[in-house]
């Protein structure tokens, strides 16, 4: 059985949310804790309050993966008086580490938003506010023939080579590469002083520049030879759009009503607050988890008929109805559906990936974080 630290866990939460795509006031990854510690126990949770973390060390949990950051800002002082004192304390005496994938996570593909749009039933979606692009690269590697699919495998598991719907995504060149080891090398192929002539394959594809660093990591990991030659260049080719919040369309029109109905459905939520008219006919949605009243025109942008997101403000909601769209205030905790989709994407890679045999077990915490009751 192989050993696995909260290191490999974060890697493979930054495969999927890279860390580079949160916003800047953000304070993501490592909140408390050890990069080294091994894990053999993950809970996943919206907040890291203090009866969530009573939970982790009833269930002997190792690592806290939160959406939402326990650490915001930087602590002037750390108080055991008051809550967060309590709850900081409570993970160093009982070694648990607090991990948190936020707004990253929020823009991700296949990441909250994402996660929110596919329980609407939305189709042809896209991004309602998008965020810089991306510098997208052109990654280079001589590889010889004996290692090509090894090598091809490495990067595109790290994200190398995706373009759209397709992975593996390579063009290749065969050649002869030449070279001669000098007396303190230790060559993979060839003898020390002497020239040698090798069949090589030059792979050529593109990345991501939040996924470089790691595909170059495992390049040089899977590569044979002692020294690696690579060629890196940035390119001006047009990246996916990437952002918070999604817009698309339902399978066909239906009134706000009925949609609220199936918002709640969907959502698994009993209670929320609407503006516009409830005979209003729905076709177009725009959807963005948490706090997403500064993003309603966006949402008119986009042409949608109604704009879901949480904590709506009373004056944004009446300007809304001036300006002919529909706002369903679904609340800040529907974001609770992080818990379940991180949930299922580590349990797919740990499964089907290098941790297979580690034995790693992963929980939903059962805490309800939602501070509102209703009535």
């Amino acid at each position: 059985m192989s050993t696995m630290t909260n290191s490999d866990i974060f890697k493979l939460m930054e495969k999927w949310a890279p860390k580079s795509l949160a916003y800047d006031w953000d304070n993501v990854g490592l909140q408390v804790g050890s990069h080294n510690k091994p894990v053999r126990k993950i809970m996943i949770t919206l907040d890291v309050l203090e009866s969530v973390v009573d939970e982790a060390i009833e269930e002997d949990v190792d690592l806290i993966i939160a959406h939402h950051p326990l650490l915001f800002k930087p602590l002037n002082h750390l108080n055991l008086d008051n809550w967060r004192g309590r709850v900081i304390q409570k993970l160093i005496q009982h070694d648990i580490t607090v991990y948190a994938a936020h707004t990253n996570l929020d823009i991700a593909t296949g990441g909250v938003n994402d996660m929110l749009a596919n329980l609407l039933g939305l189709e042809n979606t896209g991004v309602l506010v998008e965020s810089d692009p991306e510098t997208i690269y052109k990654f280079a590697v001589y590889v010889p023939e004996t290692h090509l699919d090894t090598v091809i495998d490495a990067l595109s598991q790290e994200g190398a080579g995706h373009t759209g719907n397709y992975s593996h995504c390579t063009f290749q060149s065969r050649g002869i590469g030449t070279f001669m080891p000098l007396s303190e090398a230790n060559p993979f192929i060839g003898e020390q002083n002497k020239l040698e002539k090798v069949h090589e394959v030059k792979i050529e594809t593109i990345v991501k520049e939040s996924k470089l660093a790691n595909v170059l990591k495992e390049v040089i990991a899977a590569h044979p030879y002692e020294e690696v030659a690579y060629d890196i260049f940035p390119l001006k080719n047009v990246n996916d759009k990437i952002g918070v919040g999604r817009v698309g369309s339902l399978n066909k029109s239906i009134s706000l009503d009925a949609f609220i109905e199936h918002v709640k459905q969907s959502l698994g939520i009993d209670n929320l607050r609407v503006s516009g008219n409830l005979s209003k006919k729905i076709k177009r949605v725009a959807i963005l988890g948490g706090s997403g009243e500064k993003y309603l025109y966006a949402a008119l942008n986009k042409k949608a008929d109604v704009y879901i997101t949480g904590d709506m403000s009373f004056h944004n909601a009446q300007e809304a109805i001036e300006m002919g769209i529909s706002v369903i205030d679904a609340g800040h905790y529907i974001e609770q559906v992080m818990k379940s989709g991180t949930k299922n994407y580590l349990d797919q890679h740990i499964q089907n990936g290098s941790m297979a045999d580690s034995n790693i077990e992963v929980i939903v915490s059962l805490v309800n974080t939602d501070p509102f009751q209703y009535r």
